[in-house]
């Protein structure tokens, strides 16, 4: 265990986390919603701190990132546990449970992280699977020797990290992919135990911080697939920054959500037809196959990167800019 970073001591031994929007007040003895911070003795620890339950190397175009060194590999990390509690988790086995009660993890050290990333050639280290934020003190640790070791840094998160929290980690990250799930607060709390706002929040932060952001949205059957709702993910968006990439997800059923239908691929194009007309430059297309995956200059209209998958086929980037019009293309896709 370690002692955990961002809380306060309160009376009677209780303490008051700062890690994430929950600010959970938490008992003597007891853990945090996210399961995986406790308080022993009025000190708050971190019971994962380097048990590893994933590591794998991942094309970065998987997390999803399609402006942020396409092509290459990225080591990817996660500890147990999350703070949050969608029906819909693909990876529900590794979020959804206290660390305690995982038999497969392995304990090791940020620098053991670094090496293995420099080993299988990636240029960076993707802290996903499971929410980051709960694994807050590794990811951070790992993070700075990264940085020296010359490797970036990216969060896959769900956006819920607090101010502080994110403050911490800004000298050291360099991308993001955050989870918009829903535009509804009802939608947040019935499905997700959080709020809307806070995730709102971080993406304003991050874009405001010059730290590159993309964005996904799972579209759910019934939840929230409908026009109305899509536009003010995309309104928002736009708002915010018209150059942040949205990914569209379909879904397909898992977890408590196995008797929930596959998004139609007639409503991922509609959403991602009003993305485009609404004004974001680049709209993704993700879990369908033969559309929505390649990179369009948001000048001269000519694809600069072409995909198959997860895999490039065809670059058309020249020093960050488009080969054929010379327009800079957002984000950081040097080649």
């Amino acid at each position: 265990m370690k002692e955990a970073l961002l809380y306060i001591p309160l009376d009677n031994l209780a303490v008051r986390c700062r890690l994430c929007a929950h600010s959970c007040k938490i008992g003597e003895g007891k853990f945090g919603f996210c399961g995986v911070r406790q308080n022993i003795g009025g000190i708050l620890y971190a019971n994962n701190y380097g048990k590893i339950v994933a590591a794998n190397v991942d094309p970065v175009e998987k997390k999803p990132l399609y402006h942020f060194l396409p092509g290459t590999k990225t080591f990817s990390i996660a500890s147990a546990g999350c703070n949050f509690r969608c029906g819909f988790c693909q990876n529900w086995q590794i979020s959804q449970t206290n660390y305690i009660d995982q038999n497969l993890k392995k304990e090791v050290s940020a620098a053991q992280i670094v090496r293995l990333a420099q080993q299988h050639g990636c240029r960076s280290i993707a802290y996903t699977y499971t929410e980051p934020t709960v694994y807050f003190e590794f990811a951070l640790e790992t993070a700075k020797l990264a940085k020296v070791a010359g490797l970036y840094n990216i969060f896959v998160t769900n956006g819920y990290l607090s101010a502080p929290a994110i403050e911490m980690l800004l000298p050291y990250l360099d991308a993001v992919n955050v989870d918009l799930k829903f535009f509804k607060e009802s939608s947040y709390q019935k499905i997700c135990c959080a709020k809307l706002k806070p995730v709102l929040d971080t993406i304003q932060f991050l874009n405001d911080a010059k730290i590159w952001t993309e964005i996904t949205t799972l579209v759910i059957p019934g939840e929230n697939d409908t026009a109305s709702e899509l536009s003010a993910i995309a309104n928002f968006i736009i708002g915010v920054n018209r150059n942040i990439p949205w990914h569209l997800c379909a879904f397909h059923a898992e977890y408590k959500f196995n008797t929930y239908p596959s998004t139609p691929e007639n409503t991922l194009k509609m959403a991602f037809d009003l993305g485009k007309k609404q004004g974001l430059n680049y709209v993704y297309a993700g879990n369908v196959t033969g559309w929505g995956e390649d990179t369009f200059c948001s000048n001269c209209r000519k694809a600069l990167i072409k995909r198959v998958g997860f895999v490039v086929t065809e670059n058309n980037v020249l020093a960050n800019k488009c080969k054929f019009c010379n327009a800079e293309l957002a984000g950081l896709v040097i080649s």
